[in-house]
Protein backbone atom coordinates (compact mmCIF):
# COMPACT_ATOMS: atom_id res chain seq x y z
CA UNK A 1 0.00 0.00 0.00
CA UNK A 2 1.24 3.48 -0.84
CA UNK A 3 2.10 5.63 2.16
CA UNK A 4 -1.10 7.64 1.81
CA UNK A 5 -1.12 8.65 5.47
CA UNK A 6 2.55 9.62 5.74
CA UNK A 7 2.97 12.42 8.29
CA UNK A 8 -0.47 11.83 9.83
CA UNK A 9 -1.19 11.02 13.45
CA UNK A 10 -4.20 8.87 14.24
CA UNK A 11 -5.77 7.87 17.54
CA UNK A 12 -7.81 4.67 17.66
CA UNK A 13 -9.81 3.65 20.71
CA UNK A 14 -10.31 -0.02 21.48
CA UNK A 15 -7.15 -0.52 19.45
CA UNK A 16 -5.76 -3.71 20.96
CA UNK A 17 -8.19 -6.09 19.28
CA UNK A 18 -10.92 -6.50 16.69
CA UNK A 19 -11.81 -3.66 14.33
CA UNK A 20 -9.64 -1.19 16.26
CA UNK A 21 -6.55 -3.36 15.80
CA UNK A 22 -7.23 -3.94 12.12
CA UNK A 23 -7.85 -0.23 11.56
CA UNK A 24 -4.67 0.70 13.43
CA UNK A 25 -2.55 -1.74 11.46
CA UNK A 26 -3.99 -0.52 8.15
CA UNK A 27 -3.10 3.07 9.06
CA UNK A 28 0.38 2.01 10.15
CA UNK A 29 0.88 0.29 6.82
CA UNK A 30 -0.15 3.55 5.13
CA UNK A 31 2.57 5.48 6.96
CA UNK A 32 0.69 7.01 9.90
CA UNK A 33 1.79 7.10 13.48
CA UNK A 34 -1.00 5.59 15.53
CA UNK A 35 -1.83 6.28 19.15
CA UNK A 36 -3.38 2.97 20.11
CA UNK A 37 -5.76 3.52 23.01
CA UNK A 38 -6.86 0.55 25.11
CA UNK A 39 -7.08 -0.75 28.65
CA UNK A 40 -4.92 -3.79 27.83
CA UNK A 41 -1.37 -2.63 28.55
CA UNK A 42 0.21 -5.99 27.75
CA UNK A 43 -1.46 -6.17 24.34
CA UNK A 44 -0.34 -2.63 23.51
CA UNK A 45 3.26 -3.40 24.44
CA UNK A 46 3.17 -6.47 22.21
CA UNK A 47 2.03 -4.25 19.35
CA UNK A 48 4.89 -1.82 20.00
CA UNK A 49 7.27 -4.77 19.76
CA UNK A 50 5.64 -5.83 16.50
CA UNK A 51 5.37 -2.46 14.76
CA UNK A 52 8.01 -0.30 16.41
CA UNK A 53 7.96 3.41 17.19
CA UNK A 54 5.07 4.17 14.84
CA UNK A 55 2.84 2.71 17.57
CA UNK A 56 2.27 5.04 20.50
CA UNK A 57 0.61 3.03 23.27
CA UNK A 58 -1.87 4.81 25.49
CA UNK A 59 -3.41 2.87 28.34
CA UNK A 60 -6.72 4.49 29.26
CA UNK A 61 -9.92 3.23 30.84
CA UNK A 62 -12.37 5.34 28.87
CA UNK A 63 -15.13 4.62 31.39
CA UNK A 64 -13.16 6.62 33.96
CA UNK A 65 -14.24 10.25 33.27
CA UNK A 66 -10.93 11.77 34.32
CA UNK A 67 -8.92 9.29 32.27
CA UNK A 68 -11.23 9.78 29.31
CA UNK A 69 -10.68 13.54 29.43
CA UNK A 70 -6.92 12.99 29.29
CA UNK A 71 -7.01 11.38 25.85
CA UNK A 72 -6.30 14.45 23.71
CA UNK A 73 -3.74 16.03 26.07
CA UNK A 74 -1.82 12.75 26.15
CA UNK A 75 -2.00 12.37 22.36
CA UNK A 76 -0.65 15.90 21.88
CA UNK A 77 2.07 15.38 24.47
CA UNK A 78 3.30 12.22 22.77
CA UNK A 79 2.63 12.94 19.11
CA UNK A 80 2.27 16.73 18.80
CA UNK A 81 -0.87 16.70 16.66
CA UNK A 82 -3.97 14.68 15.81
CA UNK A 83 -5.21 14.25 12.26
CA UNK A 84 -7.50 11.23 12.60
CA UNK A 85 -9.72 9.94 15.38
CA UNK A 86 -11.26 6.52 15.00
CA UNK A 87 -13.71 6.30 17.91
CA UNK A 88 -14.07 2.55 17.89
CA UNK A 89 -14.25 1.33 21.49
CA UNK A 90 -17.55 -0.31 22.35
CA UNK A 91 -19.19 -3.22 24.07
CA UNK A 92 -22.17 -5.41 23.31
CA UNK A 93 -25.31 -6.36 25.22
CA UNK A 94 -27.63 -8.72 23.39
CA UNK A 95 -30.61 -10.89 24.17
CA UNK A 96 -34.01 -10.17 25.63
CA UNK A 97 -34.30 -6.86 27.44
CA UNK A 98 -36.03 -8.43 30.45
CA UNK A 99 -32.97 -10.60 31.01
CA UNK A 100 -30.41 -7.80 30.71
CA UNK A 101 -28.41 -6.64 33.72
CA UNK A 102 -29.09 -2.94 34.27
CA UNK A 103 -25.49 -2.28 35.31
CA UNK A 104 -24.36 -3.78 32.01
CA UNK A 105 -26.82 -1.50 30.21
CA UNK A 106 -25.38 1.56 31.96
CA UNK A 107 -21.82 0.51 31.14
CA UNK A 108 -22.60 -0.16 27.49
CA UNK A 109 -24.47 3.09 26.94
CA UNK A 110 -21.68 5.00 28.67
CA UNK A 111 -18.98 3.53 26.42
CA UNK A 112 -20.93 3.27 23.17
CA UNK A 113 -22.55 6.70 23.37
CA UNK A 114 -21.23 9.01 26.09
CA UNK A 115 -17.55 8.23 25.62
CA UNK A 116 -17.79 8.64 21.84
CA UNK A 117 -19.46 12.02 22.27
CA UNK A 118 -16.85 13.13 24.80
CA UNK A 119 -13.90 11.97 22.67
CA UNK A 120 -15.24 13.79 19.62
CA UNK A 121 -16.04 16.88 21.70
CA UNK A 122 -12.51 16.96 23.07
CA UNK A 123 -10.66 16.61 19.75
CA UNK A 124 -12.75 19.09 17.77
CA UNK A 125 -11.11 22.33 19.05
CA UNK A 126 -7.69 21.00 18.03
CA UNK A 127 -8.91 20.00 14.57
CA UNK A 128 -10.84 23.25 14.10
CA UNK A 129 -7.72 25.25 14.96
CA UNK A 130 -5.75 23.29 12.35
CA UNK A 131 -8.52 23.53 9.76
CA UNK A 132 -8.49 19.83 8.99
CA UNK A 133 -9.22 16.44 10.47
CA UNK A 134 -11.01 13.14 10.04
CA UNK A 135 -13.31 11.51 12.57
CA UNK A 136 -14.64 8.02 12.00
CA UNK A 137 -16.97 6.32 14.46
CA UNK A 138 -17.62 2.60 14.53
CA UNK A 139 -21.37 2.23 14.36
CA UNK A 140 -23.19 -0.92 13.26
CA UNK A 141 -25.68 -2.36 10.84
CA UNK A 142 -27.87 -2.34 13.97
CA UNK A 143 -28.04 1.46 13.58
CA UNK A 144 -30.09 0.97 10.44
CA UNK A 145 -32.23 -2.04 11.29
CA UNK A 146 -34.27 -2.68 14.47
CA UNK A 147 -32.50 -5.89 15.38
CA UNK A 148 -34.87 -7.82 17.64
CA UNK A 149 -32.20 -9.80 19.51
CA UNK A 150 -30.20 -6.75 20.62
CA UNK A 151 -32.51 -3.83 21.55
CA UNK A 152 -30.02 -2.19 23.93
CA UNK A 153 -27.01 -2.42 21.63
CA UNK A 154 -29.02 -1.37 18.58
CA UNK A 155 -30.39 1.64 20.44
CA UNK A 156 -26.86 2.79 21.30
CA UNK A 157 -25.89 2.64 17.65
CA UNK A 158 -29.04 4.45 16.47
CA UNK A 159 -28.11 7.23 18.90
CA UNK A 160 -24.52 7.43 17.74
CA UNK A 161 -25.55 7.39 14.10
CA UNK A 162 -27.65 10.51 14.71
CA UNK A 163 -24.73 12.09 16.57
CA UNK A 164 -22.32 11.47 13.71
CA UNK A 165 -24.62 12.89 11.06
CA UNK A 166 -25.52 16.02 13.04
CA UNK A 167 -21.96 16.82 14.13
CA UNK A 168 -20.77 16.33 10.56
CA UNK A 169 -23.07 19.17 9.47
CA UNK A 170 -21.73 21.44 12.19
CA UNK A 171 -18.02 21.02 11.45
CA UNK A 172 -17.57 20.43 7.72
CA UNK A 173 -17.05 24.19 7.30
CA UNK A 174 -13.86 23.80 9.35
CA UNK A 175 -12.39 21.23 6.96
CA UNK A 176 -13.31 18.33 9.23
CA UNK A 177 -14.88 15.18 7.85
CA UNK A 178 -17.05 13.06 10.12
CA UNK A 179 -18.36 9.67 9.11
CA UNK A 180 -19.24 6.26 10.44
CA UNK A 181 -18.78 2.66 9.47
CA UNK A 182 -21.75 0.37 9.98
CA UNK A 183 -20.62 -3.22 9.62
CA UNK A 184 -22.81 -6.26 9.99
CA UNK A 185 -21.54 -9.07 12.22
CA UNK A 186 -17.75 -9.06 12.43
CA UNK A 187 -15.59 -11.86 13.78
CA UNK A 188 -14.41 -10.17 16.97
CA UNK A 189 -14.74 -10.20 20.74
CA UNK A 190 -18.09 -8.39 20.45
CA UNK A 191 -19.65 -11.65 19.31
CA UNK A 192 -18.68 -13.40 22.53
CA UNK A 193 -22.21 -12.88 23.88
CA UNK A 194 -23.86 -14.46 20.85
CA UNK A 195 -25.51 -17.83 21.49
CA UNK A 196 -23.05 -20.54 20.43
CA UNK A 197 -25.48 -22.06 17.98
CA UNK A 198 -26.16 -18.70 16.30
CA UNK A 199 -22.44 -17.98 15.94
CA UNK A 200 -21.73 -21.43 14.49
CA UNK A 201 -24.62 -21.06 12.07
CA UNK A 202 -23.38 -17.63 10.91
CA UNK A 203 -19.83 -18.86 10.38
CA UNK A 204 -21.00 -21.87 8.41
CA UNK A 205 -23.22 -19.69 6.22
CA UNK A 206 -20.49 -17.13 5.47
CA UNK A 207 -22.51 -14.43 7.21
CA UNK A 208 -19.67 -12.76 9.10
CA UNK A 209 -17.14 -10.11 8.09
CA UNK A 210 -13.42 -10.16 8.84
CA UNK A 211 -11.89 -7.21 10.69
CA UNK A 212 -9.43 -6.50 7.88
CA UNK A 213 -12.37 -6.09 5.48
CA UNK A 214 -13.75 -3.37 7.72
CA UNK A 215 -10.32 -1.73 7.96
CA UNK A 216 -10.17 -1.51 4.16
CA UNK A 217 -13.35 0.58 4.25
CA UNK A 218 -11.85 2.86 6.90
CA UNK A 219 -8.85 3.42 4.65
CA UNK A 220 -11.11 4.14 1.68
CA UNK A 221 -12.86 6.85 3.69
CA UNK A 222 -9.63 8.42 4.91
CA UNK A 223 -7.98 8.55 1.51
CA UNK A 224 -10.71 10.29 -0.49
CA UNK A 225 -9.93 13.80 -1.77
CA UNK A 226 -10.61 16.41 0.91
CA UNK A 227 -13.64 17.67 -1.00
CA UNK A 228 -15.37 14.33 -0.55
CA UNK A 229 -16.88 12.97 2.67
CA UNK A 230 -17.98 9.37 2.93
CA UNK A 231 -20.60 9.98 5.58
CA UNK A 232 -21.56 6.37 6.32
CA UNK A 233 -20.71 2.98 4.87
CA UNK A 234 -23.04 0.10 5.57
CA UNK A 235 -21.28 -3.19 4.92
CA UNK A 236 -22.58 -6.69 5.38
CA UNK A 237 -21.67 -10.17 4.27
CA UNK A 238 -23.31 -11.07 0.98
CA UNK A 239 -24.93 -14.06 2.66
CA UNK A 240 -26.22 -12.04 5.61
CA UNK A 241 -29.86 -12.25 4.55
CA UNK A 242 -29.87 -16.00 4.06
Amino acid sequence: MAKQLEGKVAAVTGAASGIGLASSEAMLAAGARVVMVDRDAAALQALVAKHGDAVIPLVIDLLDPRACASLLPQVLERAGQLDILHANAGIYVGGDLVEADTNAIDRMLNLNVNVVMKNVHDVLPHMIARGTGDIIVTSSLAAHFPTPWEPVYASSKWAINCFVQTVRRQVFKHGIRVGSISPGPVISALLADWPAEKLAEAKAAGSLLETNEVAEVVMFMLTRPRGMTIRDVVMLPTNFDL
